[in-house]
């Protein structure tokens, strides 16, 4: 049995709108194993973004409990719960988000310098990320003189860098054409395959998600399983 990444039990979310408390999600469960993959589909504004800053430690609940890698995040102060998402997870949004002022391998760089590596260390494991990532020859250039593929491909790279054992990824297809989604598709099947990663990837594309071993639909507030 593969060892447990992610654990989510009953996990709940409210929002105060005026007077009233409006429930986003609630008995959220979730395991998430070393090497799976699991996409959470669902209709926009159903909360599958809100919920994928929950497991990931970026927000926190209202009921229930979050443990990445054996340890509960409500019982991690804020500081270790930053350091433990730099070191055993990665983010990849749909709007790439890198630095617009920093080659793509100073962006790739920086959550290794952000975890106190030493620079010349950082430089080569951020252009082993960006080799794997068929992107060797683009490392000097910026954002602006990337194609929306390659800056993709860079925000997985940087995603990747720390060798995280969960990769987090808000429609990372969404803003691609679909030549180079479907090159962003293959490379994380293979990428689960050799490093043993596992993704949680919300997505409203189809194709993307099949390619997942489990899909769960987000809606009415409750996380299911897709047939």
């Amino acid at each position: 049995m593969s060892d447990l990444i992610l654990k989510a039990e009953g996990l709940k979310k409210t929002y105060t709108s005026g007077p009233q408390a409006v429930t986003v999600w609630e008995g959220v469960d979730l395991e998430v194993y070393a090497g799976d993959s699991v996409a959470i589909v669902g209709a926009s504004g159903s909360g599958k973004t809100s919920l994928l800053n929950v497991l990931g430690g970026l927000d926190t609940v209202d009921a229930g409990e979050v443990q990445i890698c054996g340890q509960k995040l409500s019982a991690l102060s804020e500081q270790q719960v930053t350091q433990l998402r730099n070191q055993d997870v990665g983010f990849v949004y749909q709007f790439h988000h890198l630095l617009p002022e920093f080659s793509a391998l100073e962006n790739v760089m920086m959550p290794l310098l952000l975890g106190g590596m030493s620079r010349q260390q950082a430089k080569v494991q951020a252009s082993e990320s960006l080799a794997r990532l068929k992107l060797k020859e683009r490392i000097d250039h910026k954002p602006a003189e990337l194609s929306g593929g390659e800056r993709q491909r860079t925000a997985i790279a940087r995603a990747l860098v720390t060798r995280p054992k969960l990769v987090m990824m808000d429609e990372p297809t969404g803003n691609l054409d679909q030549g180079t989604a479907a090159e962003v598709e293959a490379l994380m099947a293979e990428l689960r395959t050799e490093v043993d990663t596992a993704f949680i990837t919300v997505t409203h594309d189809q194709s993307l998600a099949k390619r997942m071993n489990r899909v769960y639909v987000l809606t009415d507030g409750r996380l299911q399983l897709s047939d």
